[in-house]
């Protein structure tokens, strides 16, 4: 069992299940990050007293009324979020959204902890960087998506030499089976209702677009050390079958399972142990599973995300930095829909593949992308 955990994004879906987990299996945390000084951080401030707490953004408000509170226990800015992920000897769950999860996960690397890692623009945007950092000092990093999380599991005691391919299961999002003149007029909340997952925004409008499992494909990739062509895709609405891996054989193996995040998050924390979790037995009986091809002529931005893949250097940081200005774009009415991917797919166009040597290469090339991206939406608007 861990020592300890450093829980980054706390106030997010993943943090709110790590800190379920490490109750059930008291386990201590020593470090909590998020990004403003709500009042879910507060209180998590008071629930585990001998935690440090960042603020990554603070107001002057919240500054005050923190440091009032908790004294010498707070610090704020980005730089301290890098300080608690190097705390030494501690397991770190990255949950923070976007590319500025990168520098955390880096720092995390560097101090040779464990990296629990669901902030999946580490890989995706900064995948050189950050497997640089773990070459130079050998930490793990074990994914916390459900489906990559499946996959890690069922490499486990195999050879690379022996998989044939690795097949990511997406649940189709809500609109599955939906033509593009149908996708014209979705609304924000129409794309939010998750069928099978209780996620935040970004990811769960990702889904909606598939962009989520382009993303997931090249972090794979990254993961995995595997090329594109053994990277697949199908959909599968239950969302029961997390993930599989398929051998030279002719043999597959699957992880299934309820579709609950804790179950990764606890692996991520117990591993190579694995303690009893805290859901009810799983039963397959009366369970019905389907696979579908994905529709990639509807939902453009998983091709994209596989060439985006295979052009590499800064391409996919600019992918995931133009995807973000669009998604938040459509959540505010600016952009519709099927735009999202207009929007990144123009945007990488309009941007030169570069090597990304540093953190600092990484976050100029997103910050770009980020002004190509808006300036493409203002346009458009």
């Amino acid at each position: 069992m861990p020592a300890e955990l450093v829980v980054l994004g706390a106030t997010g879906s993943i943090g709110t299940q790590t800190f379920e987990v490490a109750r059930r299996l008291d386990i201590p945390v020593v470090a909590i990050a998020a990004r403003g000084g709500s009042e879910e951080l507060f209180n998590l401030g008071l629930t585990w007293p001998d935690a440090k707490l960042v603020v990554a953004a603070a107001t002057d408000d919240e500054r005050v009324r923190f440091t009032d509170a908790f004294g010498k226990r707070v610090s704020f800015g980005p730089e301290s979020v890098q300080e608690v992920a190097a705390t030494r000897e501690s397991v770190v769950i990255n949950g923070i959204v976007g590319s500025v999860g990168l520098a955390a996960s880096v720092a995390a690397i560097e101090a040779g902890n464990r990296l629990g890692l669901a902030n999946k623009e580490s890989l995706v945007a900064g995948g050189p960087v950050l497997l640089a950092a773990r070459a130079r000092t050998g930490a793990e990093i074990i994914p916390v998506d459900s489906e990559h999380s499946a996959i890690y599991q069922c490499l486990k005691g195999e050879r690379a030499s022996d998989v044939a391919r690795i097949v990511l299961t997406a649940s189709g999002g809500p609109f599955l089976g939906r033509s593009q003149r149908e996708l014209e007029t979705v609304t924000p909340a129409e794309a939010l209702a998750h069928p099978t997952w209780d996620m935040g925004k970004r990811i769960s409008i990702d889904s909606a677009t598939l962009v989520n499992k382009g993303l997931e494909v090249i972090e794979a990739h990254f993961l995995f050390d595997l090329p594109f062509e053994q990277i697949d895709v199908v959909v599968h609405p239950q969302s029961i079958v997390h993930s599989l891996v398929e051998f030279v054989d002719g043999s597959s193996k699957a992880h299934l399972g309820e579709p609950d995040m804790r179950i990764p998050i606890q692996y991520a924390v117990t591993f190579p142990h694995r303690s009893p979790g805290g859901l009810a037995p799983f039963e397959l009986g009366g369970k019905t599973l389907t696979f579908l091809e994905p529709d990639r002529a509807t939902f453009r931005a998983l091709d994209l995300a596989y060439e985006v893949g295979k052009m590499g250097g800064s391409s996919p940081a600019v992918f995931n930095a133009a995807d973000e200005v669009a998604v938040q774009a459509f959540l505010e009415g600016r952009l519709s829909f099927l735009g999202i991917v207009d929007v990144i797919e123009l945007t990488v166009s309009r941007m030169p593949t570069v090597n990304l040597e540093s953190v600092a290469d990484v976050l100029a090339v997103d910050a770009e992308a980020r002004s190509v991206a808006d300036q493409l939406i203002s346009r458009a608007c």
